[in-house]
């Protein structure tokens, strides 16, 4: 590629960024930024990227919450359920967003016991969001979709793909974005470059407080979330 001088333009390196949906929530959580839950992950991956890259897509992995069943108690019954509304809510926003992609995993429940009561409830734990994060990275580096991976997480559970694609492919750059409050050891380790997302990124990367759905609704900011 050249300009108008004659001079070589080197082409632009392509980013596919995989964000770990509920890593990052968790980190923000624990950062006291719930303020900030309403983010629109294309406008944070754009703020990251430098004036060499472009980016191809956002791959935003998360899986649906269930609401509380009649089993629960009906404070946590009641809790469930609006955590599931202002994340369904927070979804079908993502969804009008151009260049962002929404892979599901799933929740199953499990049963808890206390060791010294012995009562037992049973808990939701979040499966298969890493496998798809996984899968998606090695699938993109081996087809050639993008020159350099961003990873938004800080799941050790990640780091042997990322291994797998550098040691596959020399020229491919893994950087991990690491979210407020979240860090791994061997993700540093292995990616080409990490970093820390900072709070001023993501409080600039923030929907509309109402975002238009596809069906014309409103979806507004949570009042949990100003």
């Amino acid at each position: 590629m050249n300009d108008q001088s004659g001079a070589e333009i080197s082409p632009k390196k392509r980013v596919i960024a995989y964000i770990d949906g509920f890593n990052l929530y968790f980190g923000l959580r624990s950062r006291g930024m719930r303020p900030h839950f309403w983010l629109n992950p294309v406008a944070l991956v754009g703020s990251l990227l430098r004036p060499e890259q472009q980016l191809a897509v956002v791959k935003y992995f998360t899986a649906r919450l269930s609401g509380g069943h009649g089993t629960m108690p009906l404070p946590e019954r009641q809790r469930r359920e609006a955590k599931r509304a202002r994340q369904a809510m927070y979804l079908e926003a993502l969804e009008t967003l151009e260049g962002l992609e929404i892979h599901y995993g799933h929740f199953l429940e499990k049963a808890q016991r206390c060791g010294s009561c012995s009562a037992r409830w049973m808990r939701p734990e979040e499966k298969k969001t890493d496998v798809l994060i996984a899968s998606h990275m090695l699938t993109d580096a081996f087809e050639g979709a993008c020159d350099q991976s961003l990873l938004i997480s800080g799941d050790s559970d990640l780091a042997p793909p990322i291994g797998i694609i550098r040691k596959r492919f020399a020229s491919h750059r893994v950087v991990v974005a690491f979210p407020p409050g979240r860090y791994a050891a061997e993700l540093q380790r292995c990616a080409n470059a990490y970093f820390e997302i900072g709070e001023a990124k993501v409080r600039r990367a923030q929907l509309p407080a109402i975002v238009v759905s596809a069906r014309g609704h409103q979806l507004q900011r949570p009042a949990e979330w100003t």
